[in-house]
């Protein structure tokens, strides 16, 4: 039986940052990658493996009004 691995939402994660390259619009600090598609669909389509990587972001100035 294979478990499908849960989907992480990279826009909310301290690592994710939009980029200034338009052939790689999407980054990870955290494995130190541009690309097309999310990180985290990108480390699970060449490892198999969901990240483990993810942190939440710190909530924003204006969240804590």
């Amino acid at each position: 039986m294979n478990a499908t691995p849960p989907r992480i939402d990279c826009m909310k994660c301290r690592h994710y940052y939009v980029t200034w390259d338009p052939a790689f619009p999407r980054g990870c600090r955290a494995f130190g990658f541009k690309t097309r598609a999310l990180p985290s669909q990108t480390v699970l389509s060449s490892s198999g493996k969901a990240c483990m990587n993810f942190e939440p972001k710190p909530p924003s100035a204006s969240s804590k009004k």
